[in-house]
């Protein structure tokens, strides 16, 4: 393998060895605490734009079947690790490495990554730069130049263009769902559709007028990358179909509603990635363990007194849910769905469709 180098916007400087393709990539740096399930965290449209760093240190060990897969490829910008694997492997799987070339994306292993999520942990997620030896004036140009997460639209990329209606495999599905698609998971999908439900797929440029009047029986809105508050033409449709039609959403999903609700968002140090979050419903008193993915959370304080607080994280107390009995409004934070991570709230989308029998 060939020596490599990640540079951080701070300065602070780990060496170690490239796999995948061997280029200069930049990205914004943030750990994942999973131990497994690096497929669906690669292949998670919400990882555009970030660079994915493995606390567990051993990954690969079982290599790559592309039926895992939560999209069509790898969306996240490169990853670090502290041991790669490379074999032996189960029979007609690939290995990370070559997943990673495949995919055309790049990989630094031999990190010393507890130090590394440490450092993070003090200093706050930041950009980031991976690059062979021998071109450390090109990363560091390159590094100095590139945006904040806070600044780049990363939607676009990961998100249908037009309208598409997904197959289903029910003659006579239990509900019609418009799914706003800001970088959708398929297991999200697969949720909604083994309940029998319906999807169509809507860019996330749509307007309250493709969804109200079209017989849907509920507005979802996916997750997906990047700062809530650059989209605030989506926010402001999601505001129009308050009220008229039932709107539940996940992760990025969720950080729209709370605009759309008249809220606010904050991006957080070093955000919740990984499988070992637990979270509290408030409702019930019951604590569960949920899989995270997300940079940004709702600031309770700027939303409104009819809003209710659903879930919160039992580290932290952060926000982990809400919703509003009235405008049939209902969004969580963390994933249902897992992959990767817990299993333990999949019941959340038999609630979402529950808003639809109320409603």
């Amino acid at each position: 393998m060939e020596k490599g180098y990640l540079l951080l916007s701070d300065g602070q400087l780990y060496e170690g060895k490239l796999f995948g393709v061997t280029d200069i990539c930049c990205g914004e740096l943030v750990f994942n605490t999973s131990m497994s399930g690096y497929p669906e965290i690669l292949t998670d449209p919400s990882y555009n734009g970030q660079i994915v760093l493995m606390t567990y240190p051993l990954i690969g060990n079982y290599g790559v079947d592309e039926n895992w897969n939560e999209s069509c490829g790898i969306n996240a910008t490169a990853l670090v690790v502290k041991r790669l694997y490379q074999g032996p492997l189960p029979p007609d799987r690939i290995s990370l490495d070559e997943f990673m070339r495949c995919h055309g994306r790049c990989g630094i292993t031999d990190v010393d990554t507890r130090s590394l999520t440490l450092h993070i942990r003090r200093n706050c997620s930041q950009n980031a730069v991976i690059y062979p030896e021998g071109m450390e004036s090109q990363a560091k140009e390159l590094l100095k130049s590139f945006p904040a997460i806070t600044e780049r639209n990363l939607i676009e990329d990961v998100s249908v263009k037009e309208p598409k209606t997904l197959a289903t495999s029910y003659t006579n599905p239990t509900c019609n769902i418009a799914l706003a698609d800001f970088g959708i998971k398929n297991s999200i999908i697969e949720n909604f559709k083994k309940r029998g439900a319906s999807v169509t797929l809507l860019p996330p440029t749509f307007k309250a007028e493709d969804v109200l009047g079209k017989n849907y029986d509920m507005l979802f809105l996916s997750n997906g990358p990047g700062d809530p508050e650059l989209l605030q033409d989506a926010v402001s449709q999601v505001k129009a179909c308050l009220g008229k039609i039932p709107v539940c959403g996940i992760c990025l999903g969720h950080q729209i509603i709370t605009w759309a609700l008249g809220g606010r968002t904050k991006k957080m140090a070093y955000g919740h990635h990984g499988g070992n979050h637990p979270v509290k419903d408030l409702d019930t008193g019951k604590t569960f363990v949920t899989s995270q993915n997300h940079g940004f959370m709702s600031d309770m304080e700027s939303l409104p007194k009819s809003v209710h607080l659903w879930f919160v994280n039992a580290n932290d107390n952060t926000v982990e849910g809400l919703y509003d009995p009235i405008l049939k409004v209902r969004s969580v934070q963390f994933h249902p769905e897992a992959s990767p991570g817990p299993q333990d709230a999949t019941w959340i989308f038999d609630k979402f469709l529950e808003e639809l029998k109320n409603a």
